[in-house]
């Protein structure tokens, strides 16, 4: 009897816990549809958002990686505030502070481990989105020089003019200064000579002049500007500036190349020497007796 007992009381005892579940799923069953609701509700926004900002990016960014990570980034975020808000419609709200404790814990273990790296990645966010470094463009930075090949998350990609390629960490782009060549369509060189002290230097000065205006056209603004520079050894030395279209280091090369082939042509038309160094070596007469001893040397 008593054994009945206890198990009538058990079983009476279960169905009532279950009676009081089924009363509080009922009771919670709007908030559950609700939540539903709202998930879904987020799922459709995150993919707009996703495709708008795709749109977006497509012009902005040129690097398809960035592309990539930049949406889901974006789409797992607004997935995540639906989350918290279906969480909270349904009164987890003690669920809802412990999952943002633990995410700010396990966030900053995260970020503490991977502090180089994020740094990296992030910065390679902020250079995808800089309007002054672009895929092709020609750059030098303290450590290396060369065309943009790649801007992934990690690093950029060089490709130096010897076919070689550099990679060069984010961070390095983003807390230091790097020179971009290929921004401004013009840019002025200099081309250094030197003539002989018997040279006529107002005929020099206006003959270079002349020879760089007639094979370098000069927009609006613009000068060929020419100075001699100092009293050397066995010449005096000057300098040309001109400007030239560039965007590639290459431009330079020939616009230098071409200027010195111009200036040494005209010189020599004109009877104008370049000097160059000589060095005169005098000897006295010496006398070099030379003796060899082979008197304990053996033959085998």
């Amino acid at each position: 009897m008593k054994n009945n007992f206890a198990l009538e009381e058990t079983l009476n005892s279960l169905w009532d816990k279950l009676a009081g579940w089924l009363d509080a799923f009922i009771l919670k069953l709007p908030n559950f549809i609700m939540a539903i609701l709202i998930m879904v509700l987020f799922y459709f926004i995150a993919r707009s958002v996703k495709k708008i900002l795709q749109k977006i990016l497509l012009y902005r960014v040129a690097q398809k990686s960035i592309q990539n990570i930049s949406v889901k980034i974006v789409f797992i975020v607004v997935l995540l505030i639906g989350f918290f808000i279906a969480l909270s419609v349904l009164g987890l709200n003690k669920l809802l502070t412990s999952v943002l404790a633990g995410a700010g814990v396990l966030g900053l273990a995260i970020g503490l481990a991977l502090q180089g790296t994020l740094s990296n990645t992030f910065g390679g966010v902020v250079l995808s989105f800089m309007d002054k470094i672009r895929i092709n463009d020609y750059i030098e930075t303290s450590e290396a020089k060369g065309f943009v090949s790649e801007i992934t998350l990690r690093n950029v990609v060089l490709r130096q003019t010897d076919n070689n390629y550099v990679i060069v960490p984010n961070s390095k782009f983003v807390d230091n200064s790097f020179t971009n060549y290929s921004i401004s369509t013009r840019s002025r060189i200099a081309v250094k000579c030197s003539v002989s002290y018997e040279s006529d230097l107002q005929k020099v000065e206006d003959l270079v002049i002349r020879i760089i205006n007639e094979n370098f056209k000069q927009e609006e603004g613009e000068t060929v500007e020419f100075f001699f520079t100092e009293f050397g050894d066995y010449s005096i030395g000057f300098m040309t500036r001109f400007w030239i279209d560039m965007i590639k280091i290459k431009q330079e090369h020939d616009a230098r190349h071409k200027a010195i082939k111009l200036i040494k042509s005209h010189f020599e038309t004109e009877g104008i020497k370049i000097p160059y160094p000589i060095r005169t070596l005098e000897f006295g007469k010496n006398t070099f007796d030379t003796k060899y001893e082979n008197d304990n040397q053996e033959n085998i």
